[in-house]
């Protein structure tokens, strides 16, 4: 029996199997049972929201390739520098080693629309309620690009019907800034806030600091290693009404303290007793929690 209290989100599609953020591995995602798909969201120079990993192409399309010229002065592609229509030139590659092979099949970079029809169309013929977990990718970089992301993903959220506070969306960013602007623009959506192993983010490691990030977000998504060396964490969220879905779980990147990755998603599942895990192999977080 399934944890129906807890979900499995899909890091990037089911991204331990297919190349991060294509269509292929957002469909194999739905399929092995995940609650949550998570798109990384950057946009293009005109305006348009594609699922990527970075604001940079380089590590996951041929973009040197095809566009050998286009790359800024410190040799690197920006989203930001391109159309729609030219990325749609370009094919998605696998970013990590000992995944899926580069060079075999053919992978794409998706819009955001593209994803969000995905999922839908997914629903509608399988009868599930998958949802989706975007995440807005360096705002203020596209601010400071003059392409201000939070409008342009209300525009299409509320498109396709992703409106309130029970829609199934959480609308993630590491940015506290991003996430102010959602609820001044009058977003209701679920919003969770992402924290790292870095010091801008040691301000909200306290119980003060996790009641104030209530003031603007849902939920905190911490990096799965802060959760091991400072567990009130987990607490504090609880008291201040806030979810914990901590990233990333990997079957292929265990800590050598837990011994396997069923034992590692045990411990976070149901030790800690976090409310879901970002997870590169969905169907291996869904079935800890069926076996539940």
């Amino acid at each position: 029996m399934s944890s129906p209290d807890k979900i499995v989100i899909a890091h990037r599609g089911a991204s331990g199997y297919l190349p991060e953020h294509t269509l292929p591995a957002y469909a194999l995602a739905h399929g092995m049972g995940a609650d949550y798909i998570e798109p990384d969201l950057v946009l293009t120079k005109d305006r348009y929201l594609i699922c990527l990993h970075d604001i940079h192409l380089q590590a996951t399309t041929n973009v040197e390739q095809v566009f050998p010229d286009r790359a800024r002065d410190d040799g690197r592609w920006y989203a930001a520098d391109f159309s729609l229509a030219e990325i749609r030139r370009l094919e998605a590659e696998e970013r990590l080693r000992d995944r899926f092979p580069r060079g075999s099949s053919r992978f794409a970079v998706p819009s955001f629309t593209e994803m969000i029809e995905l999922v839908q169309g997914l629903n509608e013929r399988t009868g599930r309620k998958v949802g989706i977990y975007p995440e807005l990718k360096a705002p203020a970089f596209h601010r400071a690009e003059g392409l201000p992301m939070e409008e342009a993903l209300l525009e299409v959220v509320e498109r396709y019907g992703y409106r309130g506070s029970e829609a199934p969306i959480f609308v993630q960013s590491f940015e506290e800034e991003s996430l102010r602007r959602l609820r001044e623009l009058g977003s209701e959506l679920p919003q969770v806030f992402l924290m790292a192993e870095v010091e801008q983010y040691r301000q909200f490691l306290s119980a003060e600091g996790i009641r104030g990030v209530a003031e603007f977000a849902d939920g905190i998504g911490p990096a799965k290693t802060m959760l091991e060396r400072q567990p009130e964490l987990i607490g504090w969220a609880r008291d201040a009404g806030l979810t914990v879905h901590p990233y990333t779980f990997r079957a292929d990147q265990v800590p050598d303290r837990h011994g396997s990755h069923e034992a590692e998603l045990e411990r976070y599942l149901f030790e800690l007793g976090v409310d879901g895990v970002f997870t590169d192999y969905p169907d291996r977080a869904r079935a800890i929690l069926d076996r539940r």
